[in-house]
Formats: structure tokens, sequence, C-alpha cells
């Protein structure tokens, strides 16, 4: 860790996979304190896991950022815990999952 910045509490949203995992190890790697959330608990309980083995201090949390009691839950965690909330990285995806019947098609129609 860069002795210049300190140790930082970071939040990271999609964290149970793909960018959001790998944010997640390189903070850890970096010595920072995390809170990671994400729908798929299972991955993120998985992830936990590795780093914590890997000496980091990890705190998941089941995370729906389409639900604002969800959201506001994940960040009293981080004050919970830390005590404070240093860097938020919002990497969670929203998509719908069917389109709707105005949806505009590839080629520009409805």
């Amino acid at each position: 860790m860069n002795s210049t910045t300190g140790t930082k509490t970071v939040l990271i949203t999609g964290a149970s996979s793909g960018i959001g995992e790998a944010t997640a190890r390189r903070m850890a790697a970096l010595g920072h304190n995390l809170v990671i959330g994400a729908r798929r608990t299972d991955r993120l309980a998985a992830l936990a896991v590795d780093l914590r083995a890997e000496g980091a201090a990890v705190t998941p949390v089941e995370l729906d950022v389409t639900r604002r009691e969800s959201v506001r839950a994940f960040a009293e965690t981080a004050y919970t815990e830390h005590g404070r909330i240093d860097v938020l990285i919002n990497n969670a995806g929203v998509m719908p999952l069917s389109l709707s019947p105005t949806s505009v098609s590839r080629t520009g129609s409805r």
C-alpha cells in the first residue's frame, strides 16, 4: 500500500464477479478495508473467504442497488464496521429483464 494515502474504507457494488471482483481483489491487496456488495451472495461469500485468507478486512453484504433500503443498509454497514466511507466504486449493473412494448429495436422501430 502507498503509505501517503493510508488505509481507506472502500465500498464496491457488483463485487461478486467481473470488474467488481477484480477491483475488490486489488483493493484488498493494497490493504484497504472493504465492504463488498452484490445480489449473488454465494459468490460474494466465497470472495470474502478468499480475501480474508490473504489477510484482508472484508465485509460482504447482500445488495440490490434497485432498492433504496438495501443501498442504505450497505452504507450503514460501512459506518458500523469502519466508522466512515472513503471510496465508493459503483460497479453494479442494472438492466431490464425483458423488453417493454415501447422498447426500440435495433432497427430503430417500435
